[in-house]
C-alpha cells in the first residue's frame, strides 16, 4: 500500500492524500509537478527513476487506511537540472 507521503521532497509543498499535484517515483519518492517539472527533469534526483501522478486514495478508506504524517525533505535540497 502506498504511504502517501505528505510533502514535496524538494521544497516542502503540502501533498495532502487528494492532492493531485503528487507525483511519485517506483520507490515513492514523493515531489510535486512544480519541482518534477521546473527543477527535476522529470527524474527523481534519489534513484533516477520516472515519475508519475501518485493515485488518490478513496475518502471512504482514509479513515482505514491513513497517510503518513512523516514529512521527507532532502537536507542538501535539490539542484537545478543542468543543460547536457
Amino acid at each position: 500500500m502506498l504511504e502517501l507521503r505528505p510533502n514535496c521532497e524538494c521544497c516542502d509543498r503540502d501533498l495532502p492524500p487528494e492532492s493531485r499535484e503528487a507525483m511519485i517515483c517506483t520507490f515513492e519518492c514523493t515531489f510535486c509537478t512544480d519541482c518534477v517539472g521546473n527543477v527535476l527533469g522529470g527524474r527523481c534526483p534519489n534513484c533516477g527513476g520516472e515519475f508519475v501522478q501518485r493515485p488518490v486514495r478513496p475518502a471512504a478508506l482514509l479513515a482505514q487506511y491513513p497517510a503518513s504524517t512523516k514529512r521527507v525533505l532532502k537536507a542538501e535540497g535539490c539542484a537545478p537540472v543542468r543543460a547536457a
